[in-house]
């Protein structure tokens, strides 16, 4: 087992979260080292309380590594730390990513979708679906219907599986015959509700369920709220179906926020209590959606013309990133970077700089492409390095 002994030890120690933890790996490198520190060096770090120090120095919790390592073989449970290379790249960007992630089923870097749309380019983008656990045949055939057209797309909906929304969002994924994946608060080795078994099952079978907790923990109130950052972290955005005055999916769209992640809400009855916190969203900013195509718009999804591939350029707040992209049958002969141009284009006339920018090219690059585009007739080039589709 090699390392990864010592990553599920600082996973498991009580009272030190995600955050203390990035800390002591930030000083000591590994979590081999904080292993074998001493307690002056503990000490001397000053944001570790007495209990914290006596936590990482008992022998109790070490004991109990090798029952951790067995329950991840019998429960078949993969532990996926901070420096391995399944590890979401999404989520590991976010301020505080669990430890260890712990899972069960399919999941790779960048690429949870393994669905039957597994060549669409689409793979890669993860939306959130969440909403409350009572919620009305309205929500519930939302939700349902949103993520089976996400998922028909090729693009992995992520959810809690609790009652209500997720466990509607989840289904929908799983009837489009795509990927899904369910962030639970709980130890993988248990399906929590305790009636959605046989959808976690499913679930495994098609996307993966993951949890940052070992096996054996119980599903404590006070792990959801934590669980909710990973839902949102995973995503590239949140959709928020329905939402009570109080209601837990909240606190998923306050994460996203933070983590720089879009936040989309279903709007509602107003004399509905289930939707007093979705239409509040959208007051405060959140971005309405009636249908799909207000999700898709936001990552620029746009639908290849000389193909039935979809094609995506990920948005978030800060930059713009270009997807994985599988161009098939292009009449054309453009390449990728020549049809990302032509997208970026069709938005106005751009400085080659700001298409360079955009589409994730060195300056030298684009201009090439945007010469031979020229020659083919499909740019035409304005003074001062401005481009525009030709007419």
């Amino acid at each position: 087992m090699g390392e990864i002994k010592y990553w599920i030890w600082l996973s498991s120690l009580p009272g030190i979260g995600a955050r203390k933890a990035a800390k002591l790996l930030d000083y000591f490198k590994d979590p081999r080292g904080i292993w074998e520190a001493y307690e002056e060096d503990l000490k001397n770090l000053g944001f570790l309380s007495k209990t914290n120090i006596e936590t990482i120095l008992s022998g109790k919790y070490r004991r109990e590594i090798d029952i951790h390592l067995e329950n991840l073989f019998k429960y078949d449970i993969k532990a996926v730390t901070l420096e391995d290379e399944m590890y979401p790249a999404n989520l590991l960007n976010i301020f505080d990513p669990p430890v260890v992630l712990y899972v069960k089923g399919k999941i790779a870097r960048n690429q949870f979708a393994e669905g039957k749309n597994s060549s669409c380019s689409n793979r890669g983008l993860c939306i959130a679906v969440v909403g409350s656990r009572h919620a009305t045949p309205y929500g519930l055939a939302v939700s349902k219907d949103i993520s089976a057209k996400l998922a028909d797309m090729g693009i992995t909906v992520i959810s809690g599986m609790a009652k209500g929304i997720d466990s509607s969002a989840h289904k929908g994924a799983l009837e489009a015959g795509g990927a899904t994946v369910a962030v639970l608060g709980c130890g993988l080795d248990m399906a929590y509700p305790v009636e959605n078994k046989a959808l976690m099952e499913q679930i495994i079978n098609s996307g993966a369920v993951v949890s940052e907790y070992l096996p054996g923990v119980q599903p404590k109130s006070g792990n959801f709220p934590a669980r909710n950052r990973i839902i949102s972290g995973m995503s590239n955005g949140v959709l928020v179906v329905e939402a009570g005055e109080r209601s837990g999916s909240l606190i998923t769209a306050d994460f996203a926020l933070e983590q720089g992640r879009e936040v989309f809400a279903i709007p509602g009855n107003i004399n509905s209590k289930s939707s007093i916190g979705t239409n509040r969203l959208i007051k405060e900013g959140a971005k309405m959606v009636t249908c799909v195509e207000d999700i898709l718009e936001e990552f620029r999804v746009v639908l290849n013309p000389n193909s039935n591939e979809n094609v995506s350029i990920l948005k978030n707040t800060k930059h713009v990133k270009k997807q994985q992209v599988i161009l098939h049958n292009n009449d054309n002969n453009m390449d990728m970077d020549e049809y990302f141009i032509l997208e970026c284009l069709k938005s106005g006339p751009m400085h080659i700089d700001e298409i360079a920018s955009v589409c994730c090219m060195e300056i030298h690059n684009a201009g090439s492409k945007l010469f031979l585009m020229e020659l083919n007739g499909l740019v035409e080039q304005l003074p001062g390095k401005i481009f525009r589709l030709k007419a």
